[in-house]
């Protein structure tokens, strides 16, 4: 998937994985959901994914709603926040560690 936003272009052919998150409902369920969170070669980030039509992915179409795809760029604070949210810190720690802290 690929996108520009602000001028910047986000493409998950060419971006890092961070890690990916699903609520492993089943497809049929409108609330399915799986996102993943990617960083750029210049250090952008954002997230990218599928959804069911009451999911972060979901669009309209007239009066009703869909599920889709879709793909929003985060700051990095908004990263770690969703990275804290949905993933293991295992995966992420290596790309905030100029921003996390030993408690």
């Amino acid at each position: 998937m690929k996108k520009i936003l602000e001028g910047k272009v986000y493409n998950t052919e060419t971006a890092r994985v961070i890690g990916t998150w699903s609520n492993n409902l089943s497809i049929s369920d409108f609330r399915n959901e799986t996102a993943t969170l990617y960083v750029t070669k210049k250090g952008n980030f954002f997230v990218a994914g599928e959804s069911g039509p009451m999911g972060s992915f979901a669009h309209s179409e007239g009066n009703m709603t869909s599920g889709g795809e879709g793909l929003f760029a985060l700051s990095k604070r908004e990263a770690l926040d969703w990275a804290e949210r949905h993933l293991d810190a295992e995966e992420y720690e290596e790309f905030f560690a100029d921003i996390i802290e030993e408690a």
